[in-house]
């Protein structure tokens, strides 16, 4: 069951707080934090009916908010997981300029203070951690930063390395030379279509008003840029369990970064599943991919909570339905 954490000091400061969200929402009424620059981030929770095993964290792609991820987390509260989430800086119901961040490391700061916070309430408990696309990218840059304190994580669709027709030489230096004369200037919005083979979630994302479909900013592509040099840095050091979900037809994040991690990464439990002609949103896929994802991820959180430290299976790759 989905919980507003009501009630919590951390979580829902002070009544008379006067702001409120980009859909006028007093915050005051909504679940949140307050990160390090002052600005309110929605949360969502989903607690187990009953004693909590572990704690997984999710992290949400760009443009999109972490209520997209409520089939996920409903399915991991029935291992008993506590999921929570909140929305990045510039997304969904949280504050800040639409996909706007003064650094990529903002995203990884908010994710360990929210994680943070929920380890303080429920210590002891084992903590994985969850990312799609972007928030693939975020995921491994928030490992990167405690090696050793996560007990597993699981990256559908993971953003690590830039499409070749994307950045180009010449592309990357207008980019940057763009960044410092039109840092807000459009370079296009996300594809729906290529999110998934799924219409009615393709209808869903489309119509969804907490979605940003709005155009892609300079400074925002320049951010991400920065991110994907940081996590070629910070692969090697990971040792955790790993699993990377990825579709060979994704268009938005280009599947060799997900080669290219298993190749680096010195983790002894990792593990690659690639979804044949599958889109870029795995886990809001045709239904028989995306009960195989529900699957596998719940396969792999279990495994890891009833073992730790993860057992070595040397299964590199496997093709999907």
């Amino acid at each position: 069951m989905s919980s507003k954490g009501k009630g919590h000091s951390s979580r829902m400061p002070e009544e008379s707080s006067p702001k409120r969200s980009p859909q006028n929402i007093p915050y005051k009424d909504l679940p949140h934090i307050i990160n390090a620059d002052g600005q309110h981030l929605f949360c969502r929770y989903w607690k187990p009916a009953t004693a909590a095993r572990a704690l997984v964290f999710i992290a949400h792609g760009a443009g999109e908010h972490c209520g997209r991820y409520d089939d996920l987390a409903q399915r991991l509260t029935e291992l008993n997981l506590f999921v929570f989430a909140h929305d990045h800086v510039g997304h969904g119901q949280s504050e800040g300029d639409r996909m706007v961040v003064s650094d990529f490391h903002v995203f990884i700061r908010d994710s360990l203070q929210h994680i943070d916070l929920m380890k303080k309430d429920h210590p002891g408990l084992p903590v994985f951690i969850l990312g799609h696309s972007m928030g693939g990218a975020i995921s491994i840059l928030t490992a990167s930063e405690r090696l050793g304190d996560f007990s597993g994580m699981v990256l559908i669709s993971p953003l690590v390395v830039a499409s070749p027709e994307v950045a180009t030489p010449i592309k990357v230096f207008a980019a940057k030379v763009l960044n410092l004369v039109l840092p807000n200037l459009s370079l296009g919005s996300i594809d729906p279509n290529a999110v998934s083979r799924n219409k009615k979630e393709m209808e869903s994302y489309t119509s969804d008003p907490l979605v940003y479909h709005g155009g892609m900013k300079v400074s925002f592509v320049i951010q991400l840029m920065n991110a994907i040099a940081r996590i070629e840095r910070a692969l090697p050091k990971l040792t955790l369990p790993v699993l990377v979900l990825h579709g060979s037809s994704d268009k938005l994040c280009d599947i060799r970064g997900s080669h290219i991690l298993m190749d680096t990464v010195q983790s002894q439990d990792k593990t690659l599943k690639v979804y044949e002609e599958a889109y870029h949103a795995l886990h809001k896929e045709l239904p028989e991919v995306t009960t195989s994802v529900f699957t596998e991820i719940l396969t792999f959180d279990s495994r890891c909570i009833q073992s730790p430290p993860c057992p070595h299976h040397p299964v590199p790759l496997q093709p999907g339905p």
